[in-house]
């Protein structure tokens, strides 16, 4: 594969590229394999690179199977879902509502995630665009207020849009 040729970042020498399964270790799950990806081998040095294109779309494919799943999510599963959803221990522990060593204590498999937790977890895994929900939900706090009134319409799409009035 000639135009695809690199050189290997420790030894400078020319990397082999050969499409293969390839263990993707580097999303923290256990057993995660992609099926036929570029892989770049150097002989001398025996480095391995995979070329993982549009990453961000396996993630969110990885987070809807682990989310989805039937049985407790493990410690990995857990990790994974918080890093995917952006945040740390400590914004993990906000947002669910629990003390930042619990989140530790699940992740290193200390103690079991409760299955309120576990079920908050996966709706926001499932039902959240990560990058585009952050600050809006930053902002809720613990005080009283009106109901919202919403105006709501049908748009040209056949879907629903609804406004906050006043």
């Amino acid at each position: 594969m000639g135009s695809d040729t690199r050189a290997c970042p420790h030894c400078g020498e020319p990397m082999e590229t050969v499409v293969e399964n390839y263990r993707y270790d580097g999303s923290g799950l256990e057993n995660v394999v992609l099926s036929n990806i570029k892989v770049r081998r150097c002989a001398k040095d025996a480095e391995v690179i995979a070329v993982i294109p549009r990453i961000e779309e396996l993630h969110r494919v990885l987070a809807k199977a682990v989310a989805s799943k039937q049985t407790k999510l493990t410690p990995p599963e857990i990790k994974f879902l918080r890093k995917y959803l952006g945040w740390s221990g400590a914004t993990f522990a906000d947002w669910i509502g629990v003390d930042r060593s619990t989140v530790s204590r699940w992740e290193s498999g200390d103690q079991p995630m409760g299955q309120q937790a576990e079920r908050l977890l996966r709706v926001f895994a499932l039902a959240v665009k990560p990058e585009e929900q952050y600050e809006a939900v930053a902002k809720v706090t613990n005080q009283t207020g009106a109901p919202t009134v919403l105006r709501v319409h049908q748009e040209s799409s056949g879907g629903w849009a609804a406004e906050a009035v006043g």
